[in-house]
This record gives C-alpha cells, structure tokens and sequence, in this order.
C-alpha cells in the first residue's frame, strides 16, 4: 500500500471514528447536563444515528470500520491483510481523542456548572458522573439503584457479547455469501439499528462501550483534563479488562465463528434451503 492509500486509509477511520464518538459522547452529555434527552432509548437512538452516519460517511474511503474489535475481526477473518491493523487502530483511536477534545471544548463550562451545582470536585470518586460523559464505567453511574451491583466479570462478559453481537451483526449485513442481507446502499442503517438495540439493552450494565476506540480515545482526555485516577485506571481498576480487552475478544470470536462455520454453511449451494423444500 503506498502513501496516498494510506492518507486515506487514515482520514476515512479518523473522521468516521471522530463523528460516531463525537455524535455519541455528546448525546450522552446532551442526557446528564441538560436532561435533553430522555431515556435511554433516545440516547441509543443518537448513538445509532452517530454509527449509521458516520459509515456513510467514510465507509468509501476505509471500509468504516471505526472500532478496533470490528479491525481485528476482519484480519481474522481474512477480510483486511494484517499490516493494516495497527494503521487502523491508529488512526480510530487519533479520532476518539479528537472526539473527546471536542465534547470536551463545547461543553467544559456546563460541565463545571454540573459540578458546582451538584457538589463534585474533579478527580473524586463522585465525579464518575461527569467522567462518565467521556468514558464509560460500570455499573452505568447514571442508574441510582442501590441494590444494582456488577462484577468485573460480569461487565466483561457483558462488553465481550455485546461486542461479539456487533461484530457478527456485520459480517451478516456485508457479506456476499448471505444472500438475505440488505442492500449495500441500507446495510449501514442496520449496522446502526445493531448499535442502538445492544445498547438499549446493555448500558444500565457498563454504559455499552463494544468499541475500544470509543472508550480510550475520550477517557484519555478526561485524564488530562481533571479526572485523572477516576479516568484511568477507574474507580475499579477495570477498564482495560472491560471495555479494550473483552471487546476485542468478543469480536475475534464473531469474526472466526463467521469465517469457520457460518460462511461455508452460507456457501454451500448444493442443498436447498430447509425452508424451500
């Protein structure tokens, strides 16, 4: 691959990973600060909107792949030659801090304000509140039921399907081997549905990260910008397990179960279909 391809393979992954944090990360902001949306399914419904827009917007420039568990899934599924990977990953985690320093420069003043208001000093325990419009920890912080408790295992596990799901989700709606999936034209605002569905299902568990560049990018700009210890490592010493590590297990598992089972199945056009018969 020579300069000019990778120029655009690097701006297609930045500005779409830059658009579905920056769109996502801000309707999360939009729901804590000003009570402008409400309930989780308009903030899902946003996140949603963020991913299928930003696909649209890139996907012609980097396949808009925006997430590195979905880059990895596709090395392993022979889908993108592996020199490519940290290339990609470069480039969506240089787009979730870019996505971070802008929620952060348009919002830093009500975000002091919520502060003031609400008695939180940066960098304490108690401004997981406002972290959390960065980054995402668990339990969702947003969720005040005191009896709402969730392990490190089970946010890993949680991060990790969830992940899984996406990634499967997008092997389905692209690949040429299912001969049911949507048009090449509609497939984003499926991939986006994917992301709004997991997340209204699984944010009151771990605020539904399923995109490491989407949790670092923005968590390393709160670190330098206040939160410090409650950014990285978190209030729980969890963050790499859950929201890096599960994700890009959950998504290598998708990707190989798609390439090793479910493809050859797809392909095999000597049987007719269960139904058809």
């Amino acid at each position: 691959m020579n300069i000019k391809e990778n120029i655009k393979v690097f701006t297609g992954e930045f500005l779409g990973t830059f658009l579905l944090v920056f769109i996502g990360t801000a309707s999360v902001a939009v729901s804590v600060l000003f009570n402008g949306l409400i309930g989780l399914f308009q903030v899902a419904a946003v996140w949603g909107l963020g991913v299928t827009l930003a696909i649209y917007a890139t996907r012609y420039l980097s396949c808009a792949h925006l997430n590195p568990a979905v880059s990895l899934g596709m090395v392993l599924a022979k889908r993108m030659k592996a020199r490519l990977l940290f290339l990609y990953w470069f480039s969506q985690l240089l787009g979730g801090i870019g996505a971070g320093i802008m929620l952060y420069l348009l919002f830093h003043n009500a975000i002091s304000e919520f502060e003031i208001a609400h008695h939180i000093i940066r960098g304490t325990p108690k401004s997981v509140t406002t972290a959390m419009l960065f980054g995402e920890y668990f339990p969702n912080p947003g969720i005040s039921i005191p009896w709402f408790k969730v392990s490190i295992g089970i946010a890993m596990l949680t991060e990790g399907f969830g992940t899984f799901i996406l990634v499967f989700m997008i092997f389905f709606l692209t690949e040429g081997c299912n001969l049911g999936r949507p048009s090449e034209s509609s497939s984003p605002v499926f991939i986006g549905a994917t992301v709004s569905s997991l997340i209204a299902i699984t944010a009151p568990i771990t605020q539904t990260g399923i995109n490491p560049a989407r949790d670092f990018g923005p968590r390393i700009v709160a670190y330098f910008t206040g939160w410090g210890n409650i950014a990285i490592p978190g209030p729980m010493d969890g963050f790499f397990w859950v929201y890096i590590f599960s994700p890009l297990l959950g998504g290598s598992m998708a990707a190989i179960l798609f390439r090793f089972l479910v493809e050859p199945l797809m392909s095999n056009r000597e049987f007719l279909l269960a139904c058809k018969k």
